[in-house]
């Protein structure tokens, strides 16, 4: 076998390697418009006693859903309707917005983890048979990867822990500090709001490049 046949040969095994490594880093991204999460009790406040949800469709997550059901939710400045909830109902109400909808709603709600909302911003909650005031329970949800503990083996990661992801396409973008959520509950996705996916340019069944960050936890 000649040197060219051996570089050839070479030049392929190590194509191949190289594609395994970006395929075993890769993270699916998936955008999370404005939505919320309620409680029963507040469900059944806006919708009337006895209410369930009902889905319109499955999410990505095993067991969650995306309801029939919207509300308007309210703030100084302005108001945004048909705002989709998220089934099954939860222990607390939560409502999840972009930065340019908290701007509109003339409020300043935090940059948090899903589920930390005390002293997150008020916001007034409108339903078909009545509404609520909630003095917190208003975020803009930090930018995060849902994994399994499987996952997190193989990436070197643990839950609670922050990576960046690097995204290709017409305009390559480096998220930072991307929070690591493990659960077995959970299937491998990163979920970025709707200001990060218009502001990255961000496409259907892209995908992210998994890199660890020394010394941040």
């Amino acid at each position: 076998m000649n040197n060219e046949a051996i570089q050839t040969i070479v030049e392929e095994v190590m194509s191949r390697l190289s594609a395994g490594t970006e395929k075993k880093n890769s993270v699916p991204l998936a955008v999370s418009a404005r939505h919320c999460h309620v409680s029963q009790a507040d469900l059944e406040a806006l919708f009337g006693k006895g209410y369930t949800l009902t889905k319109k469709a499955d999410l990505s997550q095993p067991g969650q859903f995306a309801a029939n059901e919207t509300i308007t939710i309210a703030g100084p400045r302005a108001s945004l309707e048909k705002v989709r909830i998220l089934g099954p109902a939860r222990h607390m109400t939560q409502v999840e917005v972009s930065r340019t909808d908290s701007i509109k709603l003339g409020v300043k709600p935090p940059l948090r983890e899903s589920g930390d909302i005390i002293g997150s911003a008020p916001i007034t909650l409108v339903g078909p048979k009545g509404s609520l005031y909630k003095k917190e329970g208003l975020i803009i949800a930090q930018t995060h990867i849902h994994m399994t503990p499987e996952d997190a083996k193989g990436f070197g990661v643990e839950n609670g822990e922050y990576v960046e992801i690097k995204v290709g396409g017409e305009r390559p973008v480096t998220f930072g500090k991307v929070l690591v959520r493990v659960s077995s509950r959970y299937k491998l996705e990163m979920h970025v709001d709707t200001d990060e996916a218009n502001a990255s340019l961000l496409a259907g069944n892209q995908a992210g490049k998994l890199v660890k960050i020394e010394g941040i936890s």
